[in-house]
């Protein structure tokens, strides 16, 4: 007689398969963040940021912002070299250091020759000089060493030129053929610059150190002024490396 299968409802160690039911736990690897109220805001900001440069209108704004940056730039840029400082302190100082025909004309900066100076090659043709070694040799402080950047022009009976002020270069003139008026910024002066007259028939070189302002007006009721201008560095069109209407009165 068989022995009839005994069924165990306990828990056997063999030929029985347990089927466990194991409740949801939190993986500690896994972690939901939620956005803090700055985060979000932040986000807002970047979508409309985006949006706003995908618009044409945008363009103009751009350019205006990089252009203000590149001027501070600039200006720092001038602050970190104490040469600059130095420069514009050869004004006030150099009529102290040279004999000059008169004394505005060591406040403005200039030195004036006659046609028959020794300063000057003359013969049958004209005269000619080099307008830096003449500048240097005769004790004129602050104008370019080099010339880099060169202009050549000429001012007629009441006209004007300059009236501004360059922050990042030096600046000879030659300036001859009319009586002309050199105003030059000099905080030696009470009124804050000096100025003298170039006679019709003299030749004038004159030094405008760097952030130093300067003009030049023909005076004379019928000739015209012709002058050279000569800056150790291009200034070009870049509007943010000189102020303009410097005086009100001329």
């Amino acid at each position: 007689m068989a022995n009839p299968r005994r069924t165990s409802s306990g828990g056997g160690a063999t030929g029985n398969h347990h089927h466990h039911h194991h409740l949801p736990t939190s993986d500690p690897t896994s972690t939901t963040t939620i956005p803090t109220p700055y985060q979000t805001q932040t986000q807002k900001l970047l979508i409309s940021l985006k949006q706003f440069l995908k618009k044409p209108h945008a363009f103009p704004l751009i350019l205006s912002a990089l252009l203000f940056l590149t001027w501070v730039s600039l200006r720092l840029q001038f602050n970190q070299y104490p040469q600059n400082k130095i420069l514009l302190k050869s004004v006030k100082s150099n009529h102290k250091v040279r004999s000059f025909k008169n004394d505005e004309d060591g406040l403005v900066n200039l030195v004036r020759f006659s046609d028959s100076s020794k300063n000057i090659v003359k013969d049958d043709r004209g005269w000619l000089m080099d307008p830096v070694s003449v500048a240097l040799r005769n004790g004129i402080l602050g104008g370019a060493v080099t010339c880099q950047s060169a202009h050549l022009g000429e001012i007629r009976p009441g006209a004007q030129r300059g009236n501004h002020r360059h922050h990042f270069c030096n600046e000879t003139f030659v300036i001859w053929g009319a009586a002309t008026l050199f105003r030059l910024e000099n905080p030696a002066v009470e009124k804050g610059y000096a100025q003298t007259t170039i006679g019709r028939d003299e030749v004038a070189v004159v030094a405008s150190p760097v952030g130093t302002a300067h003009a030049l007006v023909n005076v004379d009721p019928d000739r015209t002024t012709f002058f050279l201008g000569c800056q150790d560095h291009g200034v070009g069109s870049n509007t943010s490396a000189s102020d303009y209407r410097i005086w009100k009165d001329l």
